[in-house]
């Protein structure tokens, strides 16, 4: 009955990638998962439903009204409800917001990402405002490249805010990720070292956003 959505409004910033590896993560592990869409190009859906061993319901919903009244049975249903939020910040997402448990931001290490995320704090935090400081709310670095400034900047910028919180795990940009939707599959069902590393970084960040909501 956790309700987690990932949200930001730019896309290509991993929101996707991250609510379906979450979501199969969470399902290896046990737990009854199901993943809600509501983004306009249905990635997430399309990506869950084109796995052959995939057995996590999908549910496509886009219209505020629909988020606030389906998403609290839907998670009724369920140990986890991950929503894969839209692009840009629309009422479907403050609708997401209002019912949301945690809020996690991907955000790429550019100037422009960064200046999106902090948009997307910002409504989250008139969210909490309305709801007595609930979502939670947590940023992480996505698609990021070992040792570059870029790198190095975003963390000391982000390490300034506040008003959430920095996830420490950093999600290194690699082919082996891109490959994921085309094969059908997470970076758990594929070989090598790459796929090796990002197995452990996923490993490593969804157990900080499971910390976050104990």
């Amino acid at each position: 009955m956790t309700v987690i959505a990932f949200v930001n409004q730019k896309g290509g910033c991993s929101k996707s990638t991250s609510a379906v590896h979450i979501s199969c993560w969470l399902s290896r592990k046990g737990h009854k998962v199901q993943l809600l869409d509501a983004d306009a190009q249905r990635s997430s859906s399309i990506w869950l439903t084109s796995m052959e061993s995939n057995s996590i319901p999908t549910t496509v919903l886009q219209s505020p009204d629909e988020l606030l009244e389906q998403i609290p049975p839907l998670a009724q249903e369920c140990d986890y409800l991950i929503v894969d939020g839209p692009a840009g910040l629309s009422e479907a997402s403050r609708a997401i917001l209002f019912r949301t448990d945690l809020a996690v931001v991907p955000c790429q290490p550019t100037g422009l990402d960064l200046q999106s995320a902090s948009d997307a704090v910002r409504l989250i935090k008139q969210a909490q405002s309305v709801r007595g400081d609930a979502p939670k709310a947590a940023i992480f670095i996505s698609r990021a490249i070992k040792g570059t400034k870029l790198l190095d900047e975003a963390i000391s910028l982000l390490s300034k805010t506040k008003e959430v919180t920095i996830l420490k795990t950093v999600i290194h940009q690699k082919q082996a990720i891109a490959d994921t939707f085309g094969q059908a599959a997470t970076i758990w069902d594929l070989a090598g070292r790459p796929a090796t590393e990002s197995q452990r970084e996923y490993e490593r960040l969804f157990k900080e956003i499971l910390g976050m909501i104990k």
